[in-house]
């Protein structure tokens, strides 16, 4: 597969994000004109909950979904007002939750406390929404509660597991995502992977989809089962798809 083919891959389960504390009205209408670029379209945008409306103006009639953010980020476990936000969030038209595990919860033993925050969230996230539960793995660090993490989140109905806020020193890594996958196959359930943060180059995202064909066969990652969460990475997948920077652009189309 050529550079350009693997960029168009990666494109089209690109979750394509701004969750800047500067963020704007006018960056999420540039975030969803980049989201319909005709050599994608990418997955879905994930924006702060503030800005699902607006994004949900841009993209109406599109395939792009729309992804948002709770208890985000620092996984805290007031269940009570995660349940309100993620209600809010759908009723503003969000497509996707992105959930945030109560990390210190897990890191503590207390697995209970992080269970009912994936349940309570799940009982609202039906139909065909997503619910995309986010571990924060660089904060886990350990190989076992990384493990035990994606475990709990997969039995209380996660649709995806993610590794990251974006928002800490450690993001993604191939480790962890090679921890989950291997967890998510073990499941038996149809639980996609989303690595979140630090990808930056179309090498980063080819780790990321090689480790997937691996583990778990290389028909299985399609934008319902693999997500890439990131923005900086958009401009390297299309420099290749294009051709540029030394990369080869036969076959794309």
């Amino acid at each position: 597969m050529s550079d350009a083919d693997i960029a168009v891959r990666a494109l089209r389960s690109l979750d394509l994000t701004d969750l800047t504390d500067t963020c704007t009205d006018q960056a999420i209408d540039a975030l969803c004109k980049k989201a319909l670029d005709p050599r994608g379209p990418v997955a879905a945008v994930c924006v702060w909950p503030q800005f699902v409306k607006r994004a949900q103006e841009n993209l109406k009639g599109s395939s792009v979904r729309i992804a948002t953010v709770v208890n985000f980020p620092a996984g805290g476990e007031d269940v009570s007002r995660v349940v309100d936000d993620t209600q809010e969030a759908i009723s503003d038209g969000a497509n996707e939750i992105d959930l945030v595990i109560p990390y210190d919860a897990v890191r503590r033993g207390d697995l209970a406390a992080a269970t009912e925050m994936v349940e309570a969230v799940r009982e609202l996230v039906e139909g065909d929404r997503f619910l995309k539960v986010i571990l924060e793995t660089g904060e886990l660090k350990d190989a076992k509660l990384i493990e035990t993490a994606s475990r709990i989140a997969i039995e209380a109905g996660a649709d995806f597991i993610k590794t990251s806020t974006g928002k800490t020193p450690v993001s993604a890594t191939p480790d962890a995502a090679e921890i989950m996958l291997n967890v998510i196959k073990a499941s038996g359930k149809s639980v996609g992977l989303k690595p979140s943060g630090g990808i930056r180059t179309l090498d980063d995202a080819k780790i990321y989809l090689d480790l997937a064909d691996r583990i778990l066969g290389s028909g299985w990652a399609t934008p319902r089962t693999f997500r890439i969460g990131a923005s900086s990475v958009y401009d390297a997948l299309i420099a290749a798809i294009e051709g540029r920077a030394g990369t080869a652009a036969t076959g794309v189309y």
